[in-house]
């Protein structure tokens, strides 16, 4: 408890206060037999969240992740090409020329740190493209989450782990066959290595990787079965995008286009976020605007913390692991 024991004698008011009063409404939920929701944008899985995550996972502190295909894709670039990794400390200093100098070495960057093209992204096209073709001939559709579960699982990058892989979020996800709900894959590497193959004729069946509208169609059966008065589902959002905006929608939907009323609203609300609501940003509002649209009810649990999601959410997840 010695995190925890700091955090609540040093954090006490402001956005500091708020990340208290949020770790420990997370514990509450939980305690009090709820579920939970934990959504990825930005670039967590390159930021190394997975270290903390996969503990989350492996202690079922939540049930069920919502991330863009980046975030999918990036916990695997980072599991067996960890090594090949760059750090751009000075990455406010690059000139153009700097950056085309990263290109031409194949480092791709993301904000401070370049990730290896050749021992991460291609080295994970190689093997799913084998899943991909073999589901393709046998007529077969997954989505984008159950073909990395699929190598995992086949123990085919073993030979590649280049860290613990304890600390591989999609590594315990995988081993607890977490529900993953992955909106709008196809704005990622390996969503547009997907359209190269299909554009090739390597794959013939665009449909062999499920789409975003199967996932909430997926999302919607999971949240009905799983979310009652008894046991309600939280949704603890990181940054905004389409990883938050997509899944939250499911409880409007559900109430409104299928008129299923007496499924519960979201039992608790909690959003690190960095963008400027006055600027008209969905992912900016704060929780109030979300009971306009019949996601939140005016008594669920709600805050929002505005500051780095690399620097909050790892404090928080310390909390709710009692460290």
């Amino acid at each position: 408890m010695q995190i925890t024991n700091f955090l609540k004698h040093h954090y006490r008011h402001f956005n500091a206060a708020a990340l208290i009063d949020a770790a420990e409404g997370y514990n509450k939920h939980l305690a009090d037999g709820g579920k939970m929701m934990i959504t990825l944008a930005g670039a967590m899985s390159t930021a190394e969240m997975g270290i903390q995550l996969a503990e989350l996972i492996r202690q079922d502190k939540v049930q069920i992740i919502s991330c863009t295909g980046a975030n999918l894709e990036e916990d695997i670039f980072n599991l067996v090409a960890h090594d090949f990794y760059e750090r751009v400390p000075n990455y406010r200093d690059l000139t153009p020329a700097d950056e085309q100098a990263l290109l031409e070495r194949h480092m791709n960057r993301v904000t401070d740190t370049c990730i290896p093209e050749e021992e991460a992204m291609r080295r994970l096209e190689h093997s799913v493209l084998k899943f991909w073709e073999k589901a393709d001939k046998a007529g077969e559709q997954y989505f984008p989450h159950e073909f990395f579960y699929q190598i995992l699982k086949s123990g085919e990058l073993e030979q590649y782990y280049q860290i613990d892989p304890k600390d591989s979020w999609m590594l315990a996800a995988a081993e607890k066959n977490l529900p993953i709900i992955c909106p709008g894959w196809e704005d990622s590497t390996l969503g547009n290595i997907f359209a190269g193959h299909v554009i090739s004729g390597d794959i013939k069946n665009v449909h062999t990787v499920r789409t975003g509208i199967e996932y909430m169609i997926y999302l919607a059966g999971w949240y009905t079965e799983q979310a009652t008065e008894a046991s309600k589902v939280g949704f603890f959002q990181i940054g905004g995008g389409i990883a938050g905006d997509f899944p939250i929608c499911v409880v409007p939907m559900l109430h409104q286009d299928l008129g299923r009323t007496s499924v519960p609203l979201w039992g608790y609300f909690c959003q690190i976020s960095d963008s400027t609501t006055s600027y008209g940003s969905y992912s900016g509002a704060v929780p109030n605007e979300k009971i306009t649209w019949g996601k939140l009810g005016q008594d669920t649990p709600k805050y929002i913390i505005e500051s780095d999601a690399t620097i909050v959410a790892p404090l928080i997840f310390a909390m709710v692991l009692g460290q």
